[in-house]
């Protein structure tokens, strides 16, 4: 199966869900078996693709904030 077929089948398997059930098939995937990731990254592909440059600044902030946590939080707190 090529990219595009595994892209088309994760798409068809989610097209017709309800918000809720999207957010499930989210909230599902994440910490589960690596087996989601590919189906989180199409989904993810689709939000970039269809998201404002301010809205995709916001996610890469998001990111990096996640990787790069502040010092203060890093560091132990004093005795």
């Amino acid at each position: 199966m090529n990219n595009l077929d595994l892209r088309q089948a994760i798409v068809r398997r989610v097209q017709n869900l309800t918000g809720e059930e999207l957010t499930d098939v989210i909230e599902g995937s994440i910490g589960s078996d690596e087996k989601a990731l590919p189906g989180l990254g199409v989904l993810f592909e689709m939000i970039w693709k269809n998201s404002e440059e301010s809205d995709r600044n916001r996610m890469v902030q998001a990111l990096y904030d996640v990787l790069h946590p502040a010092a203060e939080s890093a560091s132990p707190s004093p005795s």
